[in-house]
């Protein structure tokens, strides 16, 4: 835990969770995904995290079975929000949506490529009318746009 502005301590805890595919980022479709990797999404998110004051878990999984886990166990662990790219699970997976139902806590959705400019079975996700927000086609930038706004949703109590 990092200590807050005041000197306290912040227990805003929050879970990343990347799905199937992502770790091939870098090396899979530059033309759609660009060429940043995961570890540097993820560095760039360590790095806003101590900036925000906030705990981050990171995982990448390409079982949903894992993913879905995770979500179940967040609340246990102490986790206040999820920021997700549920990468190709968003428009397939009624069971991850579910899973975000059941615990209950605010999540982002977010997505590299604009989902709404590429091919039509991918225009609408399973997780959409249930998520706080939704970021998508701004790269590597949408996971920061996305863990700023859930910081700031969580923090305003909104």
């Amino acid at each position: 835990m990092l200590p807050d502005a005041t000197g306290g301590t912040n227990l805003l805890k929050l879970m990343v969770l990347h799905g199937p595919n992502l770790n091939m980022l870098g090396k899979r479709e530059p033309s759609v995904y660009g060429n940043v990797t995961l570890d540097s999404i993820n560095e760039n998110l360590r790095a806003l995290a101590e900036e925000l004051r906030v705990e981050l878990s990171i995982t990448q999984s390409n079982h949903e079975g894992e993913l879905i886990t995770l979500i179940q166990e967040a609340p246990d662990r102490g986790v206040s929000g999820v920021l997700i790219n549920p990468a190709a699970y968003g428009h397939t997976s009624v069971a991850l949506r579910d899973a975000l139902l059941a615990v209950g806590l605010p999540f982002v959705e977010v997505h590299l490529s604009n989902i709404h400019s590429r091919e039509p079975f991918r225009h609408q996700t399973y997780l959409a009318g249930i998520a706080s927000g939704i970021v998508i086609g701004f790269g590597a930038n949408s996971y920061l746009l996305g863990l700023r706004g859930l910081v700031e949703k969580l923090r305003s109590g909104a």
